[in-house]
């Protein structure tokens, strides 16, 4: 039977985006699947140069392909007239509701040992909608959280039939008991989905006790769902439990289209010296292909990356004297190597 070939763009983005996706690379083509990359281009590089953050033909890149594989993006902190961010457009533009942001346990300083879980996070609407405005001589600003039923019951949705493939448990994260009209109908909506999963055992967290908990025992939490703004910070503390964000995959998923991500950003400040950490981009690439349908290939490269950051060579994030394409170049002779055996 003729192997399957995959499709993928790849998009570097900004910063350290052309670093380590070139070297995530690497990593997929050790693997032995058959490949075949279309690069496109995203970001504030883009936007500088072509005045859009997003092309449309990036767009129709990345409905054409399987999956896509994002660097990094920039965004200003302050506004700019008619920019964009690359990333929440897609997630927009493509309907990838669900962000899944696993914290895994990896051999690097500073990891709790035994962490295994993933945070689901709704991905289109909460404070996201960036629905903001001004009154009162722009002394009073406000900006509109918005919460829908659809939406949770297919996050929630979502989150329970990923449970049901783990350990059959799922939080609920919330902040219903000062919001209980918007967090309140968040839960309305998971416990109707949760009915059609009757097997999954549901617990209610509210959101600064989750974060407290997972600090103190991350063991207790498998997987946690939620929605955008919850997700985006729980997501970087269980980032911090397993050594930072140079350590953390993720993917936007939708029914159409999928694109998957560190989550760490463009990192200016060490852009075009070989040195950026491509850990999480290389995670990030093994999501994709359990994604695709290759889940033993994924497992496969999360062991070569833990064997490399175990014996070295690192980088200089982690202790290390090792340049990013000579990180990814380790861990793809040992993905070879395993594959071997």
């Amino acid at each position: 039977m003729e192997n399957r070939v995959y499709k993928i763009t790849l998009i570097e983005g900004d910063g350290i985006g052309h670093e380590v996706i070139p070297a995530a690379r690497t990593v997929l083509e050790a693997t032995g699947l058959s490949f075949v990359f279309d690069e496109a281009e995203a970001g504030w590089e883009t936007f500088e140069r072509i005045g859009t953050s997003v092309p449309e033909e990036t767009v129709e890149k990345i409905e054409r392909s399987d999956a896509t594989l994002f660097g990094a993006a920039t965004s200003p902190t302050k506004k700019v007239e008619g920019f964009f961010g690359a990333i929440r457009h897609l997630r927009r533009r493509l309907d990838l509701f669900a962000n899944v942001r696993p914290a895994k346990y990896h051999p690097v300083p500073g990891a709790t040992p035994g962490t295994d879980l993933i945070v689901v996070r709704e991905n289109t609407e909460g404070l996201y909608v960036e629905q903001e405005r001004r009154y009162a001589r722009g002394r009073v600003a406000i900006a509109d959280r918005v919460i829908t039923y659809d939406a949770s019951y297919r996050i929630v949705e979502f989150a329970l039939e990923l449970a049901e493939r783990r350990k059959g448990r799922l939080a609920l994260v919330h902040k219903a008991n000062v919001l209980p009209l918007s967090d309140g109908l968040f839960l309305e909506a998971a416990y109707d989905a949760a009915k059609r999963h009757p097997t999954v055992e549901i617990e209610e967290v509210i959101v600064d006790a989750c974060a407290m908990r997972l600090v103190r025992d991350p063991s207790q939490f498998d997987v946690l769902v939620m929605e955008n703004l919850f997700g985006d910070i729980i997501s970087d503390l269980t980032a911090g439990l397993v050594g930072g964000l140079g350590i953390a995959p993720s993917g936007n998923i939708g029914e159409r289209a999928a694109i998957f991500e560190p989550v760490h950003g463009s990192a200016p400040d060490i852009a075009d010296k070989g040195i950026a950490n491509p850990t999480a981009t290389i995670l990030s690439a093994a999501m994709m292909l359990d994604h695709l349908g290759e889940p033993q290939v994924a497992r496969t490269i999360e062991d070569a990356v833990d064997a490399v950051l175990e014996a070295g060579p690192r980088t200089p994030d982690l202790g290390g004297k090792a340049t990013t394409q000579e990180f990814a170049e380790a861990v793809a002779e040992k993905l070879k190597e395993l594959l071997r055996t």
